[in-house]
């Protein structure tokens, strides 16, 4: 972020309950996300969207595709899942999908993210939302796996409305973009055969390297 949250928050009026308090002061904080930026850009090619949009984009996602989904979701908790998922990058930054160095260092980042991010809820709500994250990134549980294909198919999906803007930025190739998309494959198997004859679309255009 810009500014540090202790210089955005240094004028807040105090409710004088604590609790109350602050879960205000993160509420400020989780406006953060808007100013993280990820690679992938708005389907209208404007400009890169940020976290905040991408995590609404994918929670709304959450609420249409149910019927796609191998084993039945609890839709709630993965839309609440799609919420939380990117918070902790107010502190750890976006990481790239395809940026392989990258992805070395992200568990360790973002885990001393989420210890920095979740200290300033109470207890419980801390707790709940860490615990979200977690299970997303675990993507061990139906509701997981689910939001976790959201995250997936949202970025193709603009990928092949924008000349596969971040696939040619990183020289990703089909087995690379197969890969970020086997969940898909494996929890929303019906949906697979759009995404390969997306591929091949995006092999024909050279957006995918073979």
């Amino acid at each position: 972020m810009e500014k540090p949250f202790e210089e955005i928050i240094k004028n807040f009026t105090s409710s004088g309950d604590a609790r109350l308090d602050a879960i205000l002061k993160f509420t400020v904080e989780a406006d953060q996300m808007t100013g993280i930026l990820r690679r992938t850009i708005l389907t209208d090619g404007s400009r890169r969207e940020n976290d905040a949009e991408h995590s609404w984009h994918i929670a709304l996602m959450a609420m249409l595709f149910k019927d796609y989904a191998e084993q039945t979701p609890n839709v709630e908790r993965a839309v609440k899942m799609c919420v939380v998922h990117d918070l902790i990058e107010i502190y750890a930054g976006d990481t790239f999908a395809f940026d392989k160095t990258g992805n070395i260092t992200k568990e360790e980042r973002e885990k001393a993210a989420a210890d920095k991010l979740y200290s300033h809820l109470p207890e419980d709500l801390a707790k709940e939302l860490r615990g979200l994250w977690e299970e997303f990134d675990a993507m061990q549980s139906a509701d997981s796996r689910y939001a976790n294909c959201m995250d997936r198919i949202q970025p193709f999906v603009h990928n092949t409305l924008t000349g596969g803007h971040t696939w040619t930025l990183a020289k990703v190739s089909v087995a690379d973009c197969e890969k970020r998309m086997s969940p898909v494959k494996e929890f929303m198997p019906r949906i697979w055969p759009w995404v390969q004859k997306c591929i091949e679309q995006a092999v024909r255009e050279g957006w995918l390297q073979k």
